[in-house]
């Protein structure tokens, strides 16, 4: 088995998540411990300024503007937080997972931006880094998105079947696993916006980060008028696979400047749990149980209206279930470089809409780097 160490860092830009996992890139032997590196709030403005900055990007080596300062931030961010939990955790590992800073996602236009250099995370940390997991995927003609399915899927192992994880990050994502064999290939798809408009939405009102725990929210009322003009959008009609960029909707957030903070945030988080209540009819049968994973997994107000839409299925959080809601992805990208390094594809068909299954990353060794 291989100590592998997993790197987030999501489009909800709060921080860099770690995690170790023990695996072969096929089943999971342990699961490790977990950190956090939080961003500083001027760094966080940097990455705003690198999402605005990257908009208008058509060439995926590109650092305009801010966005060569931005990737320093990235790479540098990630490497303390691997130097500060092998010195906490005295962890030796043998591979680095980093998915880097995704700035612009445009599937498409077979285009997608992460920022962070693998090449001098590696030398930074002296471990091999694998990197770039999305690029080839693209290149053969999938959304390069969402990549955590293969690991839902091991994670899983064993389950009762139809299950549904919803992963709500700054964009909210699902895998469906069937009731097949725990082998069976997964369907992913985004499902639309997940924290990223309520934490904009907050912090342009408020200056708050974020609505810690769905509060505002609860003492809101939702807009449906707004509602529905908003899932009327084409994409929600669309069958997996699909994903989306973290702006994708951020121009209907303008239509709720004359609500509330609270009336706001209510309709937004609606919004959130109304999109992924709609992919439900679009697979193949309705899940029977629904882990919730991601930032969005403490929103109380969150978590209640997607367990009434999307009774009967029984919805509870990651944690519930006995795993991480705040180091899934990380512990994702660990398992994704374990499978680098056996070849093994890491999206699919059903995952991404690529036509076979795909392998994925770039390797940077220490000694090259």
């Amino acid at each position: 088995m291989l100590q592998a160490i997993g790197l987030m860092s999501g489009t909800s830009l709060d921080g860099v998540d770690i995690a170790a996992i023990s695996t072969d890139g096929e089943r999971i032997a342990a699961l490790g411990p977990r950190g956090y590196r939080p961003y500083a709030e001027a760094e966080r403005a940097l990455l705003r300024q690198a999402l605005s900055d990257a908009a208008g990007l058509s060439d995926r080596t590109a650092r305009p503007g801010s966005l060569a300062a931005a990737e320093r931030l990235v790479t540098r961010a990630h490497g303390e937080a691997v130097a500060g939990f092998l010195a906490e955790h005295r962890i030796e590992a043998d591979i680095i997972g980093f998915h880097g800073q995704t700035v612009l996602h445009r599937p498409e236009r077979g285009l997608t931006v992460q920022i962070g250099a693998g090449d001098a995370l590696a030398r930074l940390t002296g471990i091999p880094v694998a990197f770039d997991f999305r690029a080839a995927d693209m290149a053969a003609g999938g959304q390069g998105a969402p990549l955590v399915p293969v690991f839902h899927r091991a994670l899983a192992a064993g389950l009762g079947r139809p299950l549904m994880i919803v992963n709500i990050g700054g964009v909210a994502n699902i895998t469906w696993l069937g009731s097949g064999a725990d082998g069976e290939d997964p369907i992913a798809c985004d499902t639309g916006p997940g924290n990223a408009l309520i934490d904009d939405f907050m912090r342009v009102r408020t200056a708050a980060p974020f609505d810690a725990g769905g509060e505002m929210a609860a003492a809101g009322t939702i807009d449906h008028a707004w509602l529905a003009r908003a899932l009327g959008d084409p994409f929600f009609a669309m069958p997996p696979p699909k994903s989306l960029d973290r702006n994708a909707f951020a121009s209907f957030a303008r239509g709720l400047d004359e609500l509330s903070v609270a009336d706001g945030a209510a309709t937004l988080t609606a919004f959130t749990a109304a999109a992924i209540a709609r992919i439900v009819p679009l697979l193949p049968q309705p899940p029977r149980r629904v882990i919730v994973a991601g930032g969005g997994a403490r929103n109380r107000t969150l978590m209640g209206m997607l367990a009434a839409r999307l009774a009967p299925a029984a919805v509870e959080t990651a944690e519930a279930a006995g795993w991480s809601a705040d180091a899934l992805e990380a512990q994702a990208f660990a398992f994704l470089a374990a499978r680098h390094l056996r070849g093994l594809p890491i999206t699919f068909p059903g995952t991404t809409g690529v036509a076979r299954a795909m392998t994925g990353g770039v390797m940077a060794n220490p000694a090259a780097a």
